[in-house]
């Protein structure tokens, strides 16, 4: 059986993502149709090797008879449209932030929690995680079916392409104005971005935190365990694509470094290459393209009972949202949803 599929922000780095991994994962599509705002209309779009799609403007889209959106434009666009697909039968798979704390939406990472995807015929919208959310819950899974987590202590090290084309854009063209003796103030960022790092992602929410480090806590409970605390500190840093984590999780119950390396090694959508006498570690330059969660730097934590610090990349635009996207896709059709 194949779908209609309607790629919505298409024109976006998620988009252009999305497009590459149905094409790669030989999606079953008869028909892909690339959409986005009125001011991208009749631009092409690259499909993989099969070609350019022409894109259309979302407001001249009829849902009706489109079976699975991937939607990835912005909150504000999805809080709009997505709804309106929902309502007209084609089933949603949302990359914003819009859908993903409200209660009958599921929030879903396939290897992490599938089951969650039985509640979403209720709103006809599945949400897709935050980036740095997808990433850690991926790697602290296999651990807390061992020995269940306590509390999580992460900071990120976040790539620019998390805030879109146009935050990409300025680091490279800030980092040539550098060099040109031409500094250039900050436009999608609230200092510098060339050969700095900024302890902040996203808007003030409360108790002094960044809305970037609040996802995280939500919505690592509603996906894993709302018993597990959380605390990061989220932080971007001039890289173009791939998130980096240094992750220390306290236990309630013993886990020793050996049986944190076997679960995570036997658990989908994991690779571990960790062997630090040799220098063997995966960064974010190493990730990118690649599907996989990457841990290393795996070593206990003697200033707690039950502790493990690790080191964990990804390519956030893959694993991170485009392919997580497909991925719920994927499970739908398996679980015959779609």
């Amino acid at each position: 059986m194949t779908y209609r599929v309607a790629v919505v922000g298409a024109t976006g780095a998620v988009g252009a993502e999305i497009l590459n991994i149905l094409d790669e994962r030989d999606f079953p599509a008869d028909e892909v149709i690339a959409v986005a705002s009125e001011r991208s209309a009749g631009k092409e779009v690259s499909f993989g090797e099969r070609g350019t799609l022409r894109v259309n403007p979302i407001e001249d889209v009829d849902f009706d008879g489109i079976d699975l959106a991937l939607f990835s434009p912005g909150a504000t666009v999805s809080a709009e449209h997505a709804p309106r697909a929902a309502r007209e039968g084609c089933i949603v798979i949302d990359n914003t932030s819009q859908f993903r704390m409200e209660p009958d939406v599921p929030l879903v990472v396939p290897e992490v929690n599938p089951e969650a995807l039985e509640g979403f015929r209720e709103r006809g919208i599945v949400a897709n995680p935050n980036c740095s959310t997808i990433q850690m819950v991926m790697a602290l899974k296999p651990l807390h079916d061992l020995a269940r987590i306590k509390r999580v202590v992460v900071a990120t090290y976040q790539s620019v392409s998390g805030g879109g084309t146009e935050a990409m854009d300025e680091l490279f063209e800030h980092t040539k104005s550098i060099y040109m003796h031409d500094r250039k103030e900050p436009e999608n960022f609230k200092r510098p971005i060339p050969f700095n790092v900024i302890p902040q992602i996203d808007v003030p929410v409360a108790d002094g935190l960044y809305k970037e480090e609040w996802k995280m806590i939500v919505e690592t409970q509603k996906i894993m365990d709302p018993a597990i605390n959380v605390a990061p500190t989220c932080v971007r840093v001039p890289v173009f694509v791939g998130h980096g984590e240094a992750v220390n999780v306290e236990f309630h119950e013993p886990l020793s470094v050996a049986e944190a390396r076997d679960a995570l090694k036997e658990f989908s959508g994991i690779v571990v290459i960790d062997d630090y006498e040799n220098y063997e570690y995966v960064t974010p330059v190493e990730c990118v393209g690649e599907f996989a969660v990457f841990v290393s730097r795996l070593r206990a934590d003697p200033s707690v009972e039950h502790g493990l610090n690790f080191w964990c990349v990804s390519d956030n635009l893959r694993k991170g949202a485009a392919l997580n996207a497909v991925q719920i896709a994927e499970a739908l059709i398996q679980d015959g949803h779609l």
